[in-house]
């Protein structure tokens, strides 16, 4: 099935592994099952562990101790979702799902790591970063603020892509996801009865307005080969039919692909939001928090990995992505004082495959073993480019 003889050996154990993992998903920074697996397993193959970094998170280390070091990060974590698969291994937590392919995730790391575990001939060391909490974009921080970065030179990352079949892969140079921010507008009004809304300030409409107002702004204010992306998911207010709302908040996200316009798009929310209000008597509260940075993939290490894809899947089945994705992605965190590359692994089967998030994703499980393979290859091809430079300064 695969290139790889003992990845053929051991992949009936991932299997088995990935449908475990799968019926029995963990939310955000409650990874404590599936970190305490992933510790077991890697201590069994010979790595070093450690556990409890970032909270939940494993690192584990292989190889020379000394010297550059080159590391994968692996996200753990479920999502709050109904499974409605029908999967004989579906889900036995009552609305949690791994709906986002992170137990393909965690077995490609495994797999990698007993590749790994049994090649005499590893010159660099590795190191394997399985993070938690990623679908509420806080793990990346935590294992980053618990020292998980020190030492390395470079970062890989994955991640399962249903838009792809499965045997081939997706990559793209410079930003590949947007930066993202969460956005709280509180809109306060004064109250009124339903009959005289002449007496009262209306927050309902002028929320409406709000909502309507900056998405005109960002048509005419903002350059439009700079696309930003600002979506209100919850509207909260008022308390009966007849009465005019003091009070109303409004929930939303915002995305962007500029990296200087996402630290400038705080102040021009505030000043289009408070302009609104006071044009129609109100006032607002503006709350905004970054959810992360745009990831940005390293060119140099992005080739590398194409040409391993390449010799392993073929020309025809590496697809160089044209458009970035405007999700976010906290891998991006890693990647502030450290080049990174990430890329899109297919998953897409005979039926195609589910969104990602969907209660009914069911990813192609051949796609580990593609990964597995991908990811080996590139990080044996990264060792020894890094002995012909140390050949070269010698």
């Amino acid at each position: 099935m695969f290139s790889n003889q003992f990845l053929n050996e051991i992949y009936t154990d991932l299997l088995s592994l990935r449908r475990h993992l799968h019926a029995h998903p963990e939310l955000s920074g409650e990874e404590n099952q599936t970190a305490a697996l992933i510790a077991g397993e890697l201590r069994k193959y010979g790595w070093r562990v450690r556990e409890r970094i970032g909270r939940t998170g494993v690192l584990a280390d292989i190889g020379p101790v000394n010297g550059p070091l080159l590391g994968l990060r692996v996200d753990m974590d479920a999502l709050p979702i109904e499974e409605r698969t029908g999967l004989k291994y579906s889900s036995l937590r009552e609305g949690v799902m791994h709906a986002c392919g992170h137990d393909l995730h965690i077995c490609i790391g495994l797999g990698l790591a007993r590749l790994l575990s049994v090649n005499k001939n590893i010159s660099h060391g590795v190191r394997l970063l399985f993070q938690p909490a990623e679908e509420i974009a806080q793990g990346a921080r935590w294992m980053r603020s618990d020292g998980a970065l020190e030492g390395l030179n470079a970062l890989f990352g994955v991640h399962v892509y249903p838009e792809l079949e499965v045997g081939k892969i997706g990559i793209k140079d410079g930003c590949l996801t947007a930066a993202a921010g969460e956005l709280e507008i509180e809109v306060i009004g004064e109250g009124g009865h339903g009959a005289r809304p002449h007496q009262s300030i209306d927050s309902i409409w002028v929320a409406s307005h709000i909502v309507t107002g900056l998405q005109e702004a960002i048509s005419r204010q903002i350059d439009a080969l700079d696309p930003v992306v600002i979506s209100f998911g919850a509207i909260r207010g008022g308390r009966a039919f007849n009465v005019i709302a003091d009070r109303v908040k409004l929930l939303g996200t915002v995305r962007c692909l500029n990296s200087q316009l996402y630290e400038e798009l705080p102040k021009w929310i505030e000043d289009t939001v408070q302009s609104i209000s006071n044009s129609l008597g109100a006032k607002s509260n503006i709350k905004y928090k970054n959810i992360a940075p745009p990831v940005y993939n390293n060119p140099k290490l992005n080739d590398l990995l194409e040409k391993s894809a390449v010799s392993i899947l073929g020309l025809e089945n590496v697809i160089r992505l044209e458009k970035p994705s405007l999700g976010a992605e906290d891998f991006a965190e890693l990647l502030q004082d450290l080049p990174g590359t990430m890329f899109r692994l297919g998953v897409a089967g005979e039926n195609g495959c589910a969104p990602l998030h969907n209660g009914q994703f069911n990813p192609d499980e051949k796609s580990i073993g593609i990964g597995i393979e991908i990811l080996y290859e590139t990080f044996l091809t990264w060792m020894k480019e890094q002995n012909k430079l140390s050949d070269k300064s010698t």
